[in-house]
């Protein structure tokens, strides 16, 4: 399991470099959840084993165009069976306190209503399967901006005000300029 955990840590820093240049940016990154206290750290923290079991599995993946259009995806396996998640992206890495991960990355930021929402913010909301595996994919025409998206958040219910059961700190690139 140690070495899983290491290997996957590995593998995960060497996707995570990515390519980008004249033709764009592409990254993908995977982990395994264990809680904050875990003896092996990880980049992604389950805070709730019940919905988000040590173990259970992410990747997600980014691909920004020249022209700045951004799609997310992500793929999940060993979450609870038949739950309804929701998954944005967020400000700020994971640490072991859920709130640190900051809100919800905006293209447009705004505290008023009309700026949560999936065209200004990136939704991945999925019901995993009777196996515990689910994923998603959000596409917008913008790019995040450098250092403003830092991870994705999984909470407990789809929406927004669910609470944070799971975080994933993941390296994603910016739109230069």
């Amino acid at each position: 399991m140690v070495a899983g955990i290491c290997a996957g840590a590995v593998a995960a820093a060497v996707l995570a470099a990515g390519t980008g240049g004249a033709h764009g940016y592409s990254m993908h990154t995977d982990a395994r959840f264990a809680p904050p206290t875990a003896f092996v750290p990880s980049a992604a923290m389950t805070y709730d084993t019940k919905l988000v079991p040590a173990g259970a599995w992410i990747e997600v993946g980014q691909r920004t165009a020249e022209n700045g259009a951004t799609t997310v995806r992500l793929r999940v396996e060993g979450l609870a069976p038949g739950h309804a998640y929701a998954v944005h992206v967020h400000r700020k890495p994971c640490t072991a306190d859920p709130a640190a991960a900051g809100g919800h990355y905006q293209h447009e930021v705004g505290t008023d209503a009309a700026h949560v929402n999936a065209d200004n913010e990136v939704w991945l909301d999925f019901t995993a399967g009777k196996d515990g595996s689910g994923e998603a994919s959000a596409r917008h025409d913008w790019g995040f901006r450098r250092g403003e998206a830092s991870s994705v958040v999984i909470h407990d219910m789809p929406g927004t005000h669910g609470a944070r059961v799971g975080c994933f700190t993941v390296p994603f690139g910016w739109v230069a300029g």
